[in-house]
């Protein structure tokens, strides 16, 4: 099917984990992966101003290799980082425009909208740089990625109806988690009619190695495939997608992808099924229960982020993986300029407002001891 006039298939590149020759992108490597991505069919290409080397490695590997029509390149704006005035912020435009060398975007995102980042689109008025830009013939199509609550999309969608679609981060593991929403943010997405690309359908590689009796419901349902599979196919499935962005970083990983994407349908009822009972299985270990209302961050006088603390343990607990764990702790708590769970003095006034009844300060020594 196809959307925003564009014949796109079911799978993209996202190029945010190229393989790497120590700290740098082998773009000999990445070649081989975009002429095997374009061999089987596939087109879509997302890379980012912010994506080190990204842009440069994709111009080498793709856009000087194959002719500029025969595929399509995403590219996104960030103006929430280091960006002082509006000027600083348009700038990376022309700064993606010649690291590609595309020519234009078919496709330019307004980059991880949501809490305090939206601040800085309104301000530097990029709605209506993107819309200029367009109107020039440099963007085929723009849109936004987002990471925030359902109500907040709801806001930038009123206020912004010409944004032709939202990249989201969906898969069955967040689908109905209360800190990502994204059965709730996909729902909105589609209540106002805008095609979706999905984002993180593996989790950042996570779900390619979920808990062992998750596992184990996969195996047992279909021994051949791969574990990652799964999530692919959960995100392809779901009605008004574009397409699913998987971060390949290996041949074989694109192999795999490749292998069951290639005349992807959809899933079938016994294969949804399956999904469901997964999720169910997931959903029953045990986390902490926070849904990040952050009650406790209005009364906690050390300015502590115990709603990200929460979901960096609750990372550890589902995937067992301490580097992904204590980088949603440095994303969620210092990166938003919140102390660690370190630091807390135990006053317990955030037990006394919390509707989940969580004994934070014991979870949060529990955070501390392992993060």
């Amino acid at each position: 099917m196809a959307y925003l006039g564009e014949e796109i298939r079911k799978l993209g590149f996202g190029l945010m984990r190229l393989p790497k020759n120590g700290e740098v992108i082998d773009v000999e490597q990445t070649k081989v992966m975009v002429d095997r991505f374009m061999e089987a069919g596939f087109t879509y290409f997302d890379t980012a101003w912010a994506y080190a080397g990204s842009e440069d490695a994709i111009r080498q590997a793709l856009v000087e290799r194959y002719p500029r029509e025969s595929f399509q390149l995403a590219t996104k704006n960030a103006a929430w980082i280091d960006c002082k005035t509006r000027e600083e912020a348009v700038s990376q435009f022309d700064v993606s425009l010649k690291q590609t060398g595309a020519g234009y975007f078919d496709f330019y995102l307004l980059h991880n909208l949501g809490e305090s980042r939206t601040k800085f689109f309104d301000d530097f008025d990029m709605w209506s740089f993107v819309q200029e830009k367009k109107q020039e013939g440099l963007i085929r199509h723009v849109g936004f990625s987002f990471h925030s609550t359902p109500e907040e999309l709801e806001a930038i969608l009123k206020a912004h109806p010409e944004m032709e679609f939202v990249q989201l981060q969906i898969n069955y593991g967040d689908w109905e988690n209360p800190a990502i929403q994204s059965r709730a943010c996909y729902e909105m997405a589609r209540k106002y009619g805008k095609p979706v690309i999905i984002m993180e359908p593996v989790k950042g590689g996570m779900l390619a190695s979920p808990p062992e009796p998750v596992a184990e419901i996969f195996r047992k349902a279909d021994p051949r495939a791969s574990l990652a599979s799964w999530a692919i196919r959960f995100a392809a499935s779901l009605e008004g997608v574009i397409t699913v962005l998987s971060g390949m970083s290996s041949l074989e990983q694109m192999e795999d992808n490749l292998s069951y994407m290639k005349e992807f349908t959809g899933l079938s009822e016994n294969q949804q099924q399956t999904l469901d009972e997964a999720r169910q299985v997931l959903a029953r270990i045990p986390l902490i229960p926070c849904t990040t209302c952050n009650y406790c961050a209005k009364v906690c006088p050390e300015g502590i982020g115990i709603s990200g603390s929460f979901t960096a343990m609750n990372y550890l607990t589902l995937y067992r993986n301490q580097a992904a764990a204590k980088g949603q702790e440095e994303w969620m708590v210092k990166k938003h300029g919140k102390k660690p769970a370190s630091a807390c003095i135990k006053c317990g006034k955030c037990e006394q407002v919390c509707p989940q009844h969580i004994q934070i300060r014991q979870e949060l020594e529990k955070v501390a001891a392992v993060l």
